[in-house]
């Protein structure tokens, strides 16, 4: 139900305390009913039930030299996180070892040595760049989500889902020159192991999933994006290829189904390449389980043509 008494339209959506005191709002007002309180200190006009929501609710809480790190920063950034956000996780927030980090409920704390992440802006706000955020997050990391999130923040294509344009460029080069600046840190293993499996151009997170299932298979590793030409004509990119066999192994996700034009491509593309002599193998979400039949059918094909 919303109050009688209307809030200085200056104020916006959400708004901390203080700036809500200084704009003459009486603390009956901004501790009515109809404001939530996402974070201490912090109203808003609804309830924030989204990631990016959150975030912003939580702009007004930053302090001089706090910024947005570790997870939160990564979803800023936009690789594919292992964890599903869900509205209880906290904002991350680091900040020099001289300062206290955050305390408040719905806040992660954290400490950062100066000069070991890069301060960019996202969406308005501070933010640690991509490789200082995974570091943060390493610990809690796989070797294949490192991989997955290591080939997302190499790739230069404009096409990988949910990548934010702008994002700095990166090369395994600058990670390992990362490494090498940061020394031991809770899963630096992790990413050391992880990043040798790492490829540049990667245009999705399942190319990569598809890429790990198959090498963690014991079966050799496939080409990444590979250009297939009849006479310098472009015939088709494929997700994985072994070139030299003519085998092309192509993930279909749910775009691939429901575009009456993307499935129209599918097909003559496959048709272009098997009258080329290529052996087209396409999987969806179910061939990369355990259970799938996937991995037999490659294996055969490798066979067959070697």
């Amino acid at each position: 139900m919303r109050h009688r008494i209307s809030l200085p339209r200056e104020l916006g959506a959400h708004f901390s305390v203080s700036e809500a005191a200084a704009h003459g709002v009486g603390r009956g007002r901004r501790d009515a009913a109809d404001l939530a309180r996402p974070f201490h200190g912090i109203r808003s006009e609804v309830v924030p039930e989204s990631f990016p929501a959150r975030v912003a609710c939580y702009l007004p809480r930053l302090r001089p030299g706090q910024r947005l790190a570790a997870r939160t920063a990564l979803r800023l950034w936009g690789p594919p996180v292992p964890r599903r956000w869900r509205p209880d996780e906290p904002i991350d927030v680091t900040v020099l070892p001289t300062s206290t980090p955050p305390r408040a409920r719905g806040t992660a704390g954290h400490r950062l040595a100066e000069g070991k992440a890069e301060t960019w802006r996202v969406d308005g706000a501070p933010v640690i760049d991509p490789v200082a955020a995974l570091f943060q997050c390493a610990r809690d990391l796989t070797v294949a989500q490192a991989v997955m999130l290591i080939d997302a923040l190499l790739t230069d294509a404009d096409n990988y889902p949910g990548l934010r344009r702008g994002r700095p460029g990166i090369t395994p080069a600058q990670i390992e020159a990362r490494l090498e600046d940061w020394g031991r840190f809770p899963g630096c293993v992790t990413i050391r192991r992880a990043l040798p499996f790492a490829r540049e151009g990667v245009e999705s997170p399942k190319e990569t999933e598809t890429r790990w299932l198959i090498v963690s298979s014991g079966l050799p590793e496939p080409v990444v994006q590979h250009e297939v030409r009849d006479r310098g004509v472009l015939i088709a990119r494929v997700d994985l290829a072994y070139p030299e066999l003519r085998i092309a192994v192509e993930y279909e996700g749910d775009g691939h189904r429901t575009s009456q034009a993307q499935w129209r491509r599918d097909i003559r593309r496959q048709r272009d390449l098997e009258d080329r002599g290529w052996i087209v193998i396409r999987l969806t979400q179910h061939d990369l389980s355990a259970a799938s039949s996937f991995l037999p059918r490659l294996r055969r094909a490798l066979a067959s043509r070697g």
